[in-house]
Order: structure tokens, then C-alpha cells, then sequence
């Protein structure tokens, strides 16, 4: 092949492909060497070129790093945010020993539905809890804005409208408008709440399912690609101390 069909040659690929000579290092120093020895008009200067592509590579690097830092204080904001709702639940540091609840589960209801509904920034918290009678102990009745009583099979239904044939241990998705009867518990909310996060409790063997379904008007709030991991941490926190008052 003669020099001048390889250069041809040469000359195609780096037209189909000038990556090639773009993305490497000793490449662009000689010819950027040679445009700053050259008096001919027709040697192009690549300085400019390859000080545009650092710029944008730069600008790259910075949208990663700063995507990765807002990654790094959402997760560590929610970390946070979970562990305060935890404590929130075992209750103060001053009570009695002998009554490791102060208030039993009706205080333990009330706290769920007040201080850590506040800390985990949501508008409803329902406790779902399956039962085969129809009627709410009358000592829990005025707590209907916090805990439901569903038939046997209906936590199970629930969690697999989301469309998975298993549903996994957290679930988050939108809500339809009006499609939601847990939110509408006590408070008559459903048409407000737009996402919610649903999370499957087991309450030891023998006992029917649960789960704890937190709501939000914001339809962003609960989303499929948001981790789980902090919600299902909370979960099974709350399912050891319902044991607990199960018995």
C-alpha cells in the first residue's frame, strides 16, 4: 500500500471516528504540539478542542460528585429520621421499670400515630391488623385513626395490587385517588394521599398478617426506585414490640 493510500486510510477513520484521537493523551500532545510549531495555515489548533472536552468532563465529574453527595445526606437524613421514630416507640427513658410501656399498647398506638407520624414526615400511618371479628375492642375504638381492622386475607391483597405476583416485604407506589379504603380509616383522607409505602409485619405463628401503610399527598414521596432497606428496618422493629404486647 502506498503512503498516500494510507494515509487516505488513516484519513477516513479519524473523520468516521475522531474519539480515537480526542480521547488520546499522546495523540493530542504531539498535535497540539505540532499546531503551536506550525505557521501553515492549514494545521488546525486542537487546543481549543481539547480544552472544551476537559471543560465538559469537568462538568461531569462535578454533577456526579454533587449527585453523590445528595445521595449521601438523603440516606444518611433518613437514616436518622428512622432511628428517632424507633425511639419514639420504645417510649421515654423515665419510666417505671416493673411497666416497660407506660401506657400499653393504647399509648403505644397513640405515640405511632402522633410523635413518630410527625417524625417520618407523613400524612397517615395506619396499623392494618386482620381479625376475624368485625368489632374493635371499645377501649380502641376512639384510635380508628391509626389502626384498622381488616378481614383475613386482605394485607395479602392489598400489597399485590402493586402488581407483583410476590409482593416484596416494602412496597412503594402511587396511589389512586379515591382507590385507598386504609387511608380513608378514621380520618376520611383517602382522596388526598397520592403515594404511600406499605410494609408487611409478621406477627409471630398462628396470627394473621399486618402491615403498616404510611400515606403522603405528595406523589413523589414513596417511589419504586427509592430504597427500602430504612423502611424495612422500621418494620421489623415495630413487629418485635407488637409481639410483644401479643403475648
Amino acid at each position: 500500500m502506498t503512503q498516500a493510500g494510507l494515509a487516505q486510510i488513516l484519513r477516513e477513520k479519524i473523520l468516521s471516528e475522531p474519539d480515537l484521537v480526542l480521547d488520546d493523551p499522546a495523540v493530542m500532545q504531539v498535535l497540539v504540539g505540532a499546531g503551536g510549531a506550525a505557521r501553515d495555515d492549514r494545521v488546525v489548533d486542537l487546543r481549543s478542542v481539547a480544552l472544551r472536552r476537559l471543560e465538559m468532563r469537568l462538568d461531569r465529574l462535578e454533577d456526579t460528585h454533587r449527585s453523590v453527595i445528595a445521595a449521601a445526606y438523603d440516606n444518611l437524613a433518613g437514616t436518622t429520621q428512622v432511628h428517632r421514630a424507633v425511639l419514639a416507640l420504645l417510649g421515654p427513658l423515665d419510666r417505671v421499670p416493673s411497666h416497660p410501656e407506660p401506657s400499653g399498647f393504647r399509648g403505644f398506638l397513640e405515640a405511632l400515630h402522633g410523635e413518630v407520624t410527625e417524625i417520618l414526615e407523613v400524612d397517615t400511618l395506619r396499623l392494618v391488623l386482620e381479625t376475624h371479628h368485625s368489632e374493635a375492642d371499645p377501649a380502641l375504638r376512639h384510635l380508628g385513626n391509626v389502626l384498622c381492622l381488616a378481614e383475613p386475607g386482605f394485607a395479602g391483597e392489598y400489597m399485590r395490587a402493586a402488581g407483583m405476583a410476590v409482593p416484596e416485604r416494602v412496597v412503594l407506589r402511587r396511589v389512586v385517588p379515591a382507590g385507598s379504603p386504609v387511608h380513608a380509616c378514621g380520618s376520611g383522607r383517602v382522596g388526598e394521599i397520592l403515594s404511600e409505602a406499605v410494609i408487611a409485619l409478621d406477627l409471630g405463628r398462628g396470627r394473621l398478617p399486618a402491615m403498616l401503610v404510611l400515606g403522603s399527598v405528595d406523589p413523589q414521596r414513596f417511589r419504586l426506585s427509592q430504597g427500602t432497606e430504612l423502611l424495612g428496618f422500621f418494620g421489623a422493629v415495630f413487629e418485635r414490640m407488637m409481639q410483644r404486647f401479643l403475648g
